[in-house]
């Protein structure tokens, strides 16, 4: 038998042998007559696109420490994936009817996907042009975001500003709307936090400007002016974010121990000052590391005094589990009923139902751990060191010392944005509202979090600083 016998035929079509008089003779035996033109354009659209990005990409890949950045940027996009996927089977597999199922109208994983396209466009950006240049720049927009940062207090403090709404009693976001349509919002804090470290390492690279104690107000002050404005926002997280960055980037420049333990001795002497001016619910977010244990729940609601230094009022066990304690609670749930390898994707009652709020945000790793399971977070948890490892390696054989301090810095900031978030989950540490890099869902994050793997890889492939002898 020939072998157009055996291939499929178009609906209402037989195929004829050769010679046979049939309307369809002119076409080849036994292959489909109907070809989707829009599917053709679209294969052709994408493939462009891709082979694109391909060549977008390659160009960006040459230079320095190749195998390095081409590793740093695999994990980086398997983080972006990982995250996609992550809210996309927390949307798509919950209940219909719960408020998870209401929300994915909004299209949580679609929006994700289309910030990491913007993210893709910083990348590229950061890339057009040296990190020095960048660097010279960096006063310019250090201050800008400073500006925005004030803004958000006037429209708090003295007049409401229709761009500068209140969301959650917060003012930590910049919104317009065209036509009536909504444009996602930006988080100027979001933005300060790599704003900071370009003006910081700009203004380290100077060795007269970290070797004396004096010589540190300079630094403090960069690093206070905006901590301050954030903290009014107020964003805890991001404040808590600020500090261990300016440590990690003042101790690569070389400053000198002494001088930053002094400073550290300081801070916790002022911390009871800081304390007591605290407001209640700033003062349960933190003491709620503590709270967890039953013994001190137990005597905070037994001795007022202990309750009022805890929480700034009456402390009530009831009142504690429903109210500050009860997304820790519920993450701590999430992470312990994954077990060892999950519930797998899209299943889990956590994932099914609305037990944990803000899930695809802040807690996204507790998603993770309940769907996969310890191994899945060792895999993710890996990928994250992968990254640190091929930041601090980029840092390493940087000789120019803005590069350097500008790839440490970044790699603290992902190194620190990791640990807490992975902490506050599992309740080591207080719930701040610190994302996970690359993975949770926030355009702001994730753009500046892909802005920051491609000054990366400006740093790397970047050609080693000289300086010419004299004469």
């Amino acid at each position: 038998m020939s072998n157009w016998a055996t291939l499929p035929s178009p609906a209402g079509h037989t195929p004829g042998r050769p010679g046979h008089d049939n309307k369809n003779n002119d076409k080849a035996p036994g292959l489909p007559i109907s070809v989707d033109k829009n599917a053709f354009w679209r294969f052709l659209l994408n493939f462009c696109n891709l082979c694109a990005i391909v060549a977008v990409m390659y160009e960006f890949l040459k230079g320095r420490l190749l195998l390095i950045r081409a590793i740093l940027l695999a994990c980086a996009a398997v983080l972006v994936i990982t995250g996609i996927i992550a809210i996309y089977s927390i949307d798509s597999a919950a209940e219909i009817g719960t408020p998870a199922r209401d929300r994915l109208a909004f299209g949580y994983w679609k929006k994700q996907a289309l910030f990491a396209a913007v993210g893709l466009a910083a990348f590229v950006a950061v890339n057009l042009v040296s990190y020095r240049r960048l660097g010279a720049a960096s006063g310019w927009i250090y201050a800008a975001v400073v500006l925005l940062l004030s803004v958000l207090l006037v429209s708090k403090y003295i007049v409401t500003l229709p761009f500068a709404p209140e969301i959650n009693g917060a003012y930590r976001w910049i919104r317009f709307s065209v036509k009536g349509f909504e444009m996602p919002g930006v988080q100027p804090s979001e933005i300060c936090k790599l704003a900071f470290i370009l003006a910081l390492g700009w203004y380290l690279r100077y060795r007269s400007n970290y070797r004396n104690f004096k010589a540190l107000v300079g630094p403090f002050v960069l690093t206070l002016l905006p901590t301050v404005l954030i903290l009014l926002e107020p964003d805890l997280g991001t404040v808590l974010l600020m500090m261990p960055i300016l440590f990690v980037m003042l101790f690569a420049a070389g400053a000198r121990i002494r001088h930053l333990l002094v400073i550290l001795l300081l801070a916790v002497l002022c911390s009871p000052v800081l304390w007591f001016r605290m407001q209640p619910y700033q003062r349960t977010r933190i003491s709620s590391v503590l709270l967890q244990n039953e013994w001190v729940r137990d005597k905070a609601e037994k001795h007022p005094m202990l309750g009022e230094i805890l929480v700034g009022g009456r402390f009530s066990t009831k009142q504690w589990k429903n109210n500050w304690g009860y997304h820790l609670i519920r993450s701590k749930y999430a992470v312990a009923s994954g077990g060892a390898t999950g519930y797998g994707f899209g299943k889990g009652p956590f994932v099914k139902y609305n037990f944990l709020p803000e899930r695809h945000n802040d807690f996204i790793f507790a998603m993770i751990a309940h769907e996969w399971g310890f191994v899945g977070c060792l895999l993710l948890l890996l990928v994250y060191v992968i990254v640190v490892a091929c930041g601090l390696e980029i840092a390493a054989n940087n000789t120019d010392p803005f590069g350097r301090l500008l790839a440490t810095g970044i790699t603290a900031m992902f190194a620190i944005e990791v640990i807490v978030n992975v902490s506050m989950t599992v309740g080591l540490m207080p719930i701040t509202g610190l994302t996970l890099p690359l993975v949770s869902y926030g355009g702001s994050s994730l753009v500046v979090s892909m802005a920051a793997v491609g000054l990366l890889n400006n740093v790397g492939r970047a050609r080693p600083f000289t300086v010419a002898p004299k004469g």
